[in-house]
């Protein structure tokens, strides 16, 4: 193994940085100094600028994993153990993964070997050979941040309205999510809560429910599926090329590990307070509330981001993993604390006017909104869950669970 590795970091394609792995496995992170010169740098994260908005430049070497910032775009658990198998490295040594899996990244940024070198070596400087690249190949198709079995995939245009995996992964518009070999229906359940979540007026990407027979290039060893999978077209890509965004882990510099523990939804709404006015509070807490009645508990900071369209002023991303997991889990607490309480059942005015305090955030835009939301939502719910997608169970599970959300009866 060579005594330094370089990997070229880029944002829009424009060299930003540089990570580099020195002995004793520690990496480094340094950005350019014509970034650091740049009077209109484009944004790369909040986690980068100190209380004046000045780019924070002296960055704390890692041992063995990357930093937050990096290591929140790499896939997590049992994901990550498959691709490290295939790529024929550890999955601890996040340095490699990056290497690996650095082209077609969440948002406008890219990672590339500096000496060019398409593949680390497989061990002990051993540079694999074209039956080792090739067995690799595979692994480009995973390379989106999360647990869940996703990929990047682009849209057919045959009369089936499928979508294709393409060889390399690189490039695709879409992201589909495979059915779950755990739990039922778990793409119906997020499909018809981000239908109804569009219905009352949040910003929600397409999405759709596509039969896995009509998904071409699905790899080899993923198991048997059954039902359909989910298609949600990238709102990080667009016709003009990628849009930066980054979740909220990387705005609070948190390692993945530690995704539903070292922050709060009023520590979102401060920054959002803070970033984007009254427009991102709004959605938010449109989407917390949203969320808290479809007893999705699983909300974490990885499930927040924001996007910045002109590559330097951040907003709030249009949304994502709407799930209500109460049919699945019993589990009644939030990913989050809310201000005071995590648990649902404590989600009341009184919890929201706290949090709207402590984030420094109008009261009454809080409560209204909230108010609001919760109407829009009985009406809706009430009219549509016997025509959305949904297992007799889950409505089941979310009528049983509404009524333990105390701002759902104030």
């Amino acid at each position: 193994m060579p005594d330094v590795s370089v990997l070229d970091v880029l944002l829009y394609g424009e060299p930003i940085g540089t990570l580099t792995l020195v002995q004793g496995d520690r990496t480094i992170f340094a950005f350019n100094q014509a970034y650091i010169d740049n009077p209109a740098l484009p944004t790369l994260s909040l986690s980068f600028k100190d209380s004046f908005g000045a780019l924070i430049t002296d960055i704390r070497p890692t041992r063995t994993i990357v930093p937050p910032f990096f290591s929140n775009l790499l896939p997590e658990g049992p994901l990550r153990e498959y691709l490290a198998k295939q790529a024929g490295t550890n999955p601890k040594r996040e340095f490699f993964l990056l290497w690996i899996l650095g082209r077609d990244l969440p948002g406008a940024l890219t990672v590339r070997p500096g000496n060019g070198e398409a593949w680390p070596p497989v061990s002990d400087g051993e540079r694999p050979d074209e039956k080792e690249r090739a067995r690799r190949a595979n692994v480009l198709r995973f390379s989106l941040a999360g647990v869940q079995l996703k990929f990047s995939a682009v849209k057919n245009d045959g009369k089936n309205g499928g979508l294709t995996i393409p060889a390399t992964g690189v490039g695709g518009s879409w992201i589909v999510k495979l059915p779950s070999n755990r739990f039922e229906r778990v793409p119906e359940n997020e499909y018809a809560m981000m239908t109804l979540a569009a219905r009352l007026g949040m910003d929600v990407p397409e999405v759709q429910l596509v039969e896995t027979d009509a998904i071409e290039g699905l790899p080899e060893g993923i198991g048997k599926l059954s039902g359909p999978a989910l298609a949600v077209r990238r709102f990080d890509r667009t016709g003009e090329g990628p849009v930066h965004i980054e979740d909220f882990a990387q705005v609070f510099g948190v390692f993945p590990d530690d995704k539903y523990e070292k922050a709060s939804y009023r520590l979102i709404a401060n920054v959002l307070g803070a970033e984007t006015g009254g427009e991102g509070v709004t959605e938010f807490i449109r989407r917390l509330v949203f969320n808290t009645l479809i007893g999705n508990a699983d909300m974490h900071l990885k499930n927040w981001s924001l996007i910045y369209p002109d590559r330097r002023t951040a907003k709030l991303s249009p949304a994502y993993d709407f799930v209500s997991t109460v049919p699945y889990i019993a589990d009644e607490d939030a990913a989050l604390k809310y201000a005071r309480t995590r648990k649902m059942a404590e989600f009341n005015k009184d919890e929201l006017a706290y949090l709207a305090a402590k984030a420094r955030l109008p009261e009454k835009l809080v409560l209204d909104t909230a108010a609001a939301t919760v109407d829009g939502f009985r009406t809706l719910w009430s009219s549509e869950k016997t025509h959305l997608p949904l297992a007799k169970e889950t409505v089941a599970a979310i009528d049983k669970h509404i009524e333990t959300v105390p701002f759902a009866r104030e």
